[in-house]
């Protein structure tokens, strides 16, 4: 049998999905180990040891100065931000992209700044939305949905106008309205891609979000990221991004389930 016609069963695909993690880990240790025989004060690759005291000092210690759990108050910081910014824009994107995707005057007027707006650089507009909104919550949240938006809008209304021909005009013979034809036949099959654009967006969101933080907050995994490295906290540092990351995996699986359990007919022709 051809290499190309194996397929691994569940058992397989886990140990091989499990290998580069494995790898990963044992590269770590064994650098780590290297550094620390040389140095045993070397702050680059802590032992797993430190990572262990830095988990329980940010997670299950109360601050000596705020009396919070750093880990817990940052990560709802970050949260409240990414939700309300990913919230804003999937709004925005099923107004626009279904209008985008279905009527044509708004497709000539709208489609090319939208196209032109996704070229800008988010983060090369940082400094003005500081300039202008401030350096609070505001500035933060839009810096997400203008990173976001315009991507989803165009995949949303790309994904509009691809839908077969043949059931716009089969609903215009049973006397559908514009709006009645948006709302039940283009509406149930732009929702699930939305979802799906969301999910793709989960990484560039966090990078913008963590970026905003960077520069101006009090509280936030990105604020405590840059607030520790001026001491090389790797034992922080790790444990952080390794935090953002899981919540990332979480919030992509949380999506792709309630894909899944909103639209089960989605992806039935080999789409995931």
């Amino acid at each position: 049998m051809r290499l190309i016609n194996r397929h691994p069963g569940r058992a397989a695909r886990l140990v091989l999905g499990s290998l580069p993690f494995l790898a990963i880990v044992l590269v770590y240790l064994a650098a780590s180990a290297t550094r620390l025989a040389d140095n045993p004060g070397d702050k680059l690759l802590p032992a797993l040891s430190s990572f262990a005291r830095a988990i329980e000092t940010m997670a299950f210690t109360p601050d000596r100065r705020t009396g919070a759990y750093l880990l817990w108050s940052d990560t709802w910081a970050s949260l409240g931000r990414l939700w309300a910014g990913l919230g804003i824009s999937a709004v925005l994107t099923l107004i626009a992209g279904l209008a985008i995707g279905v009527l044509p005057m708004v497709r000539a007027l709208l489609a090319p700044v939208i196209a032109f707006v996704s070229m800008v650089p988010p983060l090369a507009l940082l400094p003005i939305l500081f300039i202008a909104l401030g350096l609070g919550e505001t500035s933060k949240i839009v810096l997400i949905v203008i990173g976001v938006t315009p991507f989803l809008i165009r995949d949303l209304s790309l994904t509009v106008a691809s839908l077969p021909r043949e059931m716009i005009i089969k609903a215009e013979t049973l006397s559908a309205s514009t709006w009645l034809i948006a709302l039940r036949v283009v509406l149930p099959q732009a929702m699930p891609r939305l979802i799906d654009g969301l999910r793709l967006q989960l990484g560039p969101a966090f990078l913008f979000l963590i970026a905003a933080e960077a520069i101006s907050a009090d509280a936030g995994l990105g604020y405590r990221i840059f607030l520790v490295r001026r001491y090389l906290s790797m034992d922080i540092i790790f444990p952080y991004v390794a935090w953002i990351t899981l919540l990332a995996v979480a919030m992509d699986l949380g999506l792709g389930g309630l894909r899944r359990l909103i639209f089960p007919w989605w992806g039935m022709e080999g789409r995931r």
